[in-house]
């Protein structure tokens, strides 16, 4: 299985497709650029699917090549986590739409031999699934032994029993909704404004040219703010000022450079954030998650998403997380429940607010850790 050049990290394919979207067009073909790690069981049973976040990739416990990190989620996989590649078949893979070598905006239109832009076909959550369902299709992978996400990632593995029933043996879902709230559209409706006000952003079609960074800084900057909490926000900036040289410690500068430090946070991440991510993907990536209603799929009634699944599901929720607050997940136990599915489900405290999926939580690993073993 080792020489299977399928199977390792850096990988790509491009499928023929064709996949019908929600939106009634058929994509065709079909780039997914995915990591694999461990090795698959003879019987395939031993699959295990993470689902990213909005703006994460396929890099989950391998370094990111661009800017040289480690994976964004090697707290949760690797030797002796949760999700051990000594035990476990681990697939990770670039949703669609993004901009990490998976089809999206970015990527090569077939037919003009130039990049989509704002031409490539809207996605939904759904339409990301049925992506990686034939991504799984080419590995061998008939059923998951589990699907794990976080946040948008908690999207896809709700979404994953409700569209494969038969594929799905466990599902983890951490931090996630099954709906978004108005405010969560209103929230993503400001970057996605941002981006479109740049003048670079040139109706979508700055490939080859300067990208709209300005714009998507702005968007990038109101949406961490989402992921952080008052009390965390608080505890490490407050109200403290920037440090100035030539300037007494605490001295504002009577301007509108970045006085606060908070400021001066935001401005980085926003920075940051435009040398690794494309701006037209963030806008049809924050659109699918808008229009992710797993209710609305199966006749309005939540628990009819579920009713043909036999899997077991794994919900956990942060207490300080106000983007999707614990009232979301317990919404999705409620169903759960009334479809008869088996579910446990957990609040943790941390006072990191949504982010506190991707950062040291000692507590949420051991209730993966568990529930995951537990369906042996």
């Amino acid at each position: 299985m080792t020489d299977d050049q399928r199977f390792g990290c850096g990988r790509h394919v491009t499928l023929p497709g064709p996949l019908r979207l929600d939106g009634g067009v058929l994509l065709s073909p079909v780039e997914i650029a995915y990591e694999t790690y461990g090795t698959l069981a003879a019987d395939g049973g031993n699959a295990i699917l993470i689902c990213h976040a909005l703006t994460g990739d396929q890099h989950v416990a391998s370094a990111h090549p661009r800017t040289g990190k480690p994976g964004w989620w090697t707290r949760m996989v690797g030797p002796g986590k949760p999700i051990d590649p000594a035990r476990d078949f681990v697939i990770c893979s670039n949703v669609l739409g993004s901009c990490m070598g998976s089809s999206g905006p970015a990527s090569i239109n077939p037919a003009t031999g130039r990049p989509w832009g704002m031409a490539f076909p809207v996605i939904t959550i759904r339409d990301m699934v049925r992506a990686q369902a034939l991504l799984l299709d080419h590995l061998g992978v008939g059923r998951l032994k589990a699907v794990v996400g976080g946040s948008m990632g908690g999207m896809q593995a709700l979404s994953w029993p409700a569209t494969f029933p038969d594929r799905v043996a466990a599902a983890v879902v951490i931090a996630s909704t099954a709906r978004h709230t108005a405010q969560n559209i209103a929230f993503h409706e400001v970057g996605r404004q941002a981006i479109m006000a740049d003048p670079t952003w040139a109706g979508g079609d700055y490939y080859g040219g300067e990208p709209p960074a300005a714009g998507l800084a702005v968007a990038r900057m109101a949406a961490h703010i989402t992921y952080l909490s008052e009390a965390g926000l608080t505890e490490k900036f407050g109200r403290r000022l920037q440090a100035r040289p030539g300037k007494q410690d605490g001295a504002k500068s009577f301007g509108f450079d970045a006085d606060f430090q908070v400021e001066s946070y935001l401005r980085h991440q926003g920075l940051s954030f435009v040398d690794r991510f494309d701006a037209n993907s963030y806008l049809y990536i924050t659109r699918a998650m808008d229009y992710f209603d797993l209710a609305e799929e199966h006749g309005g009634l939540l628990a009819n998403a579920f009713r043909a699944s036999a899997a077991r599901f794994c919900l956990v929720s942060f207490d300080t997380d106000w983007l999707y607050p614990t009232i979301e997940s317990r919404s999705i136990v409620a169903a759960l429940n009334a479809a008869g599915a088996p579910v446990s489900f957990v609040e943790l405290s941390s006072p990191y607010g949504h982010d506190a999926f991707l950062l040291e939580a000692p507590e949420m690993n051991r209730v993966v850790d568990g529930f995951l073993k537990g369906g042996r």
